[in-house]
């Protein structure tokens, strides 16, 4: 299973990094494209309608601003979603976690902290790890670690 790492502008990149970074860690299969709700709405609806017959099985959305990427990404697609609001602007971030999480009853988006990509590729390696006893080995020893 794939995960889809996007982002609204390649300006994103520097902190969406460390989604790849985790991903990387944990083996697990991802690709990363820039598409924004606003610029390349078309772009984004056909990508999310398909991403499950691509393999895919989790969406990760870094946005900033109005961050209106992980709800154009919930809206054409049933996997789950991940949206990580990006500080951008002069609101310190505010802005996108409020737009992406503040979701319509039925269309959720699994929102992490701002900035916090890492947490979001960290939640898609539990989702992934669900049907891959790989991942769910590597995730069980990272956290292990984590104890000290």
């Amino acid at each position: 299973m794939k995960v889809a790492i996007l982002m609204g502008s390649d300006k994103d990149m520097p902190k969406m990094e460390a989604a790849t970074s985790v991903l990387e860690e944990f083996g697990i299969e991802h690709e990363v494209h820039v598409m924004s709700a606003h610029r390349t709405p078309a772009k984004v609806a056909a990508f999310c309608s398909n991403a499950r017959d691509n393999g895919f099985g989790v969406i990760i959305c870094g946005a900033g601003k109005a961050a209106h990427l992980a709800g154009a990404a919930a809206a054409h697609s049933t996997l789950p979603i991940i949206g990580v609001p990006i500080a951008a602007g002069g609101l310190g971030g505010l802005d996108a976690l409020y737009a992406t999480v503040q979701m319509p009853t039925g269309i959720p988006v699994a929102t992490v902290a701002i900035d916090s990509a890492a947490n979001a590729a960290y939640l898609a390696a539990s989702i992934v790890s669900v049907s891959d006893e790989g991942v769910a080995a590597k995730l069980a020893d990272y956290r292990a670690g984590l104890a000290g």
